[in-house]
């Protein structure tokens, strides 16, 4: 997925989840939105490198918005609307090659009366419901999710086991924006509810799908596939 321009700057804080203080290569100090409703743990360091894009709309209260963070000498992606559009470019490739039969793609699509799915895939043996999860935290080679208690995310894992449960396949997409992770695992360290369903999504049929993108200023590619450990 090919980025535009972006400008570099040092980060002086985050303020309030979705904005943060940034100060420009040229010392113009900026507030930019941070599209990121996670705590960011690991990411939202001052003085960290980071990089912006900028928009023309000038409807937008802030023109700035905060893209990517150097972190551990890798990018790491944060904008949290980047998952899904880099997925949706590789789904309509039919990539990864466990998603290859299906020959339509559908975004945003409704399950039940109070729920929607990122994907739906048809064309297949069966349809194919996906969520998509943005991952920026990484210690010590592993890559977790969440970086916060996440209710939404556990609903989504009970509505995945409901789409099993109905004939259809259900896969759990975690987009790991950082390559400095050789494994991925639950933070259940952080949020262990979450920790615990996804484990019983993955007994009761929900697929683990687990890809890891190269993020450079210029584009954000999958280069791997990584192995999901769902316990110590």
């Amino acid at each position: 997925m090919k980025l535009p321009p972006l400008l570099s700057g040092i980060l002086i804080k985050r303020i309030k989840r979705f904005m943060a203080e940034i100060r420009l290569d040229d010392g113009a100090e900026i507030i930019a939105h941070c599209p990121n409703s996670g705590s960011m743990l690991g990411c939202d360091s001052p003085g960290n490198k980071v990089l912006v894009s900028v928009s023309e709309r000038p409807e937008r209260r802030y023109r700035h918005t905060w893209e990517m963070v150097r972190v551990n000498g890798v990018w790491v992606g944060i904008n949290t609307l980047a998952p899904n559009r880099l997925i949706h470019e590789m789904l309509l490739q039919r990539r990864p090659a466990v998603f290859s039969d299906y020959t339509t793609v559908r975004r945003e699509v409704p399950w039940g009366s109070h729920s929607r799915m990122d994907f739906l895939l048809s064309g297949g043996r069966s349809q194919c419901y996906i969520e998509v999860k943005n991952v920026t935290l990484a210690q010590a080679g592993v890559a977790y999710f969440p970086d916060a208690v996440t209710e939404r995310g556990q609903k989504h894992l009970r509505d995945l086991q409901e789409i099993v449960r109905h004939g259809h396949r259900g896969v759990i997409l975690f987009l790991v924006q950082r390559m400095d992770a050789e494994r991925f695992m639950p933070a259940r360290f952080i949020d262990p509810e979450y920790a615990r369903l996804l484990s019983e999504a993955w007994k009761n049929g929900v697929e683990i799908v687990v890809c890891q993108a190269l993020v450079t200023p210029e584009e954000i590619t999958v280069v791997n596939l990584l192995e999901p450990t769902l316990s110590v």
